[in-house]
């Protein structure tokens, strides 16, 4: 079994996508990645394809029709084999670095006593044209690399707040409690972010 699985929404991201599932591979056969074509138009489904006959026991292709971001993280979470599961955008990608440490730290979790429901990581905003980045650290709300449970969460000052970004949930807690993203619907993150949260024993 994968220790991660990646979901990659995709639609019309033939600009982007090379860059972020190049940035995932790096996690090798630990990894699964489901490159979700959600009704591309452009050079999406090839590339994916191309992909995932490159690397066939890492990448899996799925093509369907436009149902928007949210059915695009469902059919990924529909899809997952790994013990995690997290979604990246096409427009995104990971630093490899940081990559290899949560990869690191995930399998020493699932071999010591204690799994967790849900890992977070810092990260940061990078916009085209922006002056600066934007980094989200957890530093001073969370414990840093330890499990931990509810009542060891300091208060959020304004402007920290958890995203799709930083949260890998456990798969079969997404399973489980029976998350499904509406179709054709904007800012899904959030409730992918925030519906599994109250099944979340530790993190």
């Amino acid at each position: 079994m994968k220790l991660l699985s990646i979901a990659i929404p995709c639609y019309n991201s033939q600009a982007y996508m090379e860059k972020c599932v190049e940035s995932l591979l790096v996690g090798g056969e630990d990894v699964e990645i489901l490159i979700v074509d959600d009704g591309s138009s452009d050079g999406t489904a090839q590339i994916a394809d191309a992909y995932a006959q490159k690397y066939p026991t890492i990448v899996k292709a799925i093509h369907q029709e436009n149902g928007g971001h949210g059915e695009a993280v469902n059919t990924g979470i529909r899809n997952a084999t790994g013990l995690y599961f997290k979604v990246v955008d096409s427009d995104d990608w990971v630093n490899k670095e940081a990559y290899e440490s949560i990869l690191k730290t995930l399998e020493e979790l699932i071999r010591g006593p204690k799994t967790v429901d849900l890992f977070i990581s810092n990260f940061v905003y990078e916009k085209q044209g922006a002056s600066r980045k934007k980094v989200m650290q957890y530093r001073r709300c969370l414990p840093q690399g330890e499990v931990f449970g509810w009542n060891d969460i300091g208060h959020f000052p304004k402007g920290k707040y958890l995203l799709m970004h930083s949260m890998i949930y456990r798969t079969k807690l997404l399973h489980e409690c029976g998350l499904e993203l509406p179709k054709h619907t904007f800012y899904v993150d959030n409730l992918f972010a925030f519906e599994p949260l109250p099944h979340v024993k530790n993190m």
